[in-house]
């Protein structure tokens, strides 16, 4: 409603552009703006993510294996040190968890809208699959963390007290896990 309004006010027809299309260009522009003052991430941390789910998913083509961290590291040209501080943040700028209560329960179903119907359902099947397949071909490492933290319901202390590896560790392995997942499968929710 702001940007339209500022479109009315605001709108000069001797500029060339219809009123559609300049009312258009600003309410979505009203809407980025809002969205962005709620959004407690920076939006550095934000293009950072990108970038490590880009990078991930060019190393593991180009290899046609998964990434090392050292790997994805040197191609995006930043020390180990710098990498792990990023994969940190990116774990930290999620906005929802598998199993937060809103989206407990069968969570693929999010994925795909109650009244798609049965595509939706024959979709949703695909997703899941797809989603299982991507942990079975993560690094050991990763899949014990998440199979701990998602199956066995464990904190990450907790699940670093298992594999004796610091909190703040486990938390860089889930983030990496995670990024992995989104590189792969990121056509399914239109992330790329």
């Amino acid at each position: 409603m702001i940007g339209l309004l500022e479109a009315m006010s605001n709108f000069d027809a001797t500029q060339g552009a219809s009123f559609e299309t300049y009312a258009g260009i600003r309410i979505r522009g009203s809407m980025l703006d809002e969205i962005r003052v709620g959004d407690w991430t920076p939006r550095a941390v934000r293009r950072q993510n990108r970038e490590l789910v880009k990078a991930i998913k060019q190393v593991e083509n180009r290899k046609g294996r998964e990434a090392s961290d050292a790997e994805v590291a040197e191609a995006m040209g930043l020390s180990i040190v710098e990498y792990h501080k990023m994969v940190g943040d990116a774990a930290g700028s999620r906005l929802f968890s598998l199993d937060d209560d809103r989206v407990s329960g069968d969570w693929h179903s999010n994925i795909v809208a109650e009244g798609d119907g049965p595509q939706g359902a024959f979709e949703g099947g695909f997703f899941k699959r797809a989603v299982a397949d991507a942990i079975k071909e993560l690094p050991k490492r990763e899949q014990m963390v998440m199979a701990l933290y998602y199956d066995e319901e464990l904190t990450l202390k907790e699940v670093g007290a298992v594999l004796e590896l610091s909190e703040s560790r486990v938390c860089q392995i889930h983030g990496q896990a995670l990024l992995r997942l989104r590189a792969r499968l990121g056509h399914w929710v239109n992330d790329e």
